[in-house]
């Protein structure tokens, strides 16, 4: 698991693989990753938007934008946490994700940004 701080904001990364597939009469191999997003500040906030920057082994880097995670938009209170899962397809077993998550401050009404740890995708039969 990858883990990190930013502004008493903790984001927790475990990934998986999910297997592959034929698309466009080219494999794919697809990947799950699990987040859990916990508040060990003092102030109450919220998700707004989500930025990810994906890289695949054997093509261009993807930018995912958007507002919130999976059509949330979640509050946090201090010592609340928001867990989602989501996933990705890349073109090669070898690939990895980083980004950041936009906030709001609720007490002081200031926006900010909360980074989302690299992360790599490795598909186990892959691997030497």
């Amino acid at each position: 698991m990858i883990q990190q701080v930013t502004r008493g904001i903790k984001i927790s990364v475990k990934t998986s693989f999910q297997g592959t597939f034929l698309k466009n009469y080219k494999i794919h191999f697809a990947f799950g990753y699990h987040i859990t997003i916990e508040n060990q500040s003092n102030d109450s906030v919220q998700l707004n938007s989500r930025f990810w920057k994906i890289k695949d082994a054997l093509s261009k880097d993807e930018i995912v934008k958007g507002e919130g995670v999976i059509g949330k938009k979640p509050v946090l209170k201090p010592g609340e946490s928001h867990t989602y899962s989501s996933g990705c397809l890349l073109t090669s077993p070898f690939g990895a994700m980083s980004g950041h998550y936009s906030m709001i401050n609720f007490t002081s009404t200031r926006k900010f940004r909360v980074a989302i740890p690299s992360f790599k995708l490795s598909a186990p039969f892959a691997l030497n």
